[in-house]
């Protein structure tokens, strides 16, 4: 079939049609944000999607029955399409969702502009926390070809877009851990026998010098510990601390208390409930971050570090809102954590002081999560936004 015909004929068939274009950067979370949205939108909001990516790869590696090399295929309801830079003539969807600043390509720009109705152009940003997201929300930005494009800011309060959050995914995950077995048998599936007694920790993060103070304080705690590790970035650097041979996937080495165990790279759901097995997630970016808050457990978060140091600002304004309602001694402990694990210093004494709180820390982090899910969530905003414009 040729390129876009299986995404114009999924198309057909529905009242209102969206193209979500994502451009993958260096990491996953970029399509990992817009693959759970086209799916979302699909499954719960009765639209028809299609999801523009130019690396259908890097797709299918979060998506393991995707063809990696097919131009446009239907998953989970959605037509996956290749994004290249010879770009087809295609007939626009009356929703132009622009993720994270990638720029569309002058073609279908050209198309939008010259249809008699034009389509709702939305440039999705990334997820913060700063104070002046909420200003920003929603505002219109009159485009020199007589399009207007307008700014949809995901985000933690009720004057913004909301948060990716499927409407079933506390249920579903509130069930998985009051299942006492659920937890345990996934984790078997991996091909990871859970250790008796063992506190699980999984382990998801870029390059960090931090980590080795970190291993060292696990590898002596009093307590067990079974760090879950899926591939990626951070391995070389836990292989570092171990002093072995190249780590890969089944790999279980123990370090006094410390267990450490390599996990395939999993596909979404699985990874979810990698984050629910757990009693705490370090995880990094923006798709397990906000991942991790749903598991309405303790984490850690590895913030992607940008130029001159603006990634302190955001984790900053995070961490100013995720900590409200906690005594004195518990924030001071998590903040400490956070500044030095993000500033790739030891983290000896900041993790001490965190065992010291850790009751009130995961009791916190329920807490947040049922708070932050009381709200509207992202595609439903996004339709509600649609559908207020018309």
């Amino acid at each position: 079939m040729s390129r876009g015909k299986l995404g114009h004929q999924l198309l057909a068939v529905y009242a209102v049609k969206w193209d979500i274009f994502c451009s993958v950067v260096d990491n996953f979370g970029d399509i990992g944000v817009t693959w759970r949205l086209a799916k979302q939108l699909v499954a719960e909001q009765d639209v028809a999607v299609r999801l523009w990516v130019d690396d259908v790869g890097a797709f299918a590696r979060i998506c393991p029955a995707a063809d990696p090399y097919a131009d446009c295929q239907v998953q989970q309801g959605v037509a996956v399409c290749a994004w290249h830079a010879q770009w087809p003539a295609t007939e626009p969807g009356d929703v132009v969702v622009e993720a994270f600043a990638c720029h569309l390509p002058q073609a279908y720009v050209a198309a939008m502009a010259a249809r008699e109705r034009k389509p709702l152009w939305l440039n999705l940003e990334y997820l913060s926390a700063e104070d002046w997201v909420a200003g920003c929300h929603g505002l219109p930005s009159m485009q020199s070809n007589g399009l207007q494009k307008y700014f949809f800011f995901p985000g933690f309060s009720p004057d913004t877009g909301g948060l990716l959050r499927e409407s079933n995914l506390i249920a579903e995950r509130q069930g998985f851990q009051a299942d006492r077995d659920a937890g345990s048998g996934f984790l078997r599936g991996l091909g990871v026998e859970p250790v008796a007694g063992s506190r699980l920790i999984s382990l998801f993060a870029y390059e960090n010098a931090a980590l080795p103070s970190w291993l060292d304080a696990l590898s002596v705690m009093q307590h067990a510990t079974q760090l879950l590790v899926p591939e990626g970035r951070i391995l070389a650097d836990v292989q570092a601390w171990l002093g072995s041979d190249a780590l890969k996937v089944g790999d279980c080495q123990v370090r006094g208390q410390l267990q450490i165990n390599v996990l395939p790279f999993v596909e979404q759901s699985q990874y979810d409930r990698l984050l629910w097995s757990c009693d705490f997630n370090a995880v990094r970016g923006e798709d397990s971050f906000l991942r991790a808050q749903w598991a309405g457990r303790p984490m850690l978060w590895h913030i992607y570090p940008q130029e001159e140091g603006a990634h302190w600002d955001k984790l900053n304004a995070f961490l100013e809102g995720y900590t409200q309602g906690l005594s004195a001694p518990a924030r001071d402990a998590l903040v400490a954590l956070w500044r030095d694990w993000n500033g790739g210093q030891s983290t000896s004494k900041s993790w001490s002081l965190w065992q010291e709180n850790a009751e009130e820390l995961t009791v916190h982090a329920e807490k947040w999560c049922l708070e932050q899910a009381s709200r509207t969530d992202l595609a439903t905003a996004l339709v509600q936004f649609q559908q207020n414009w018309l």
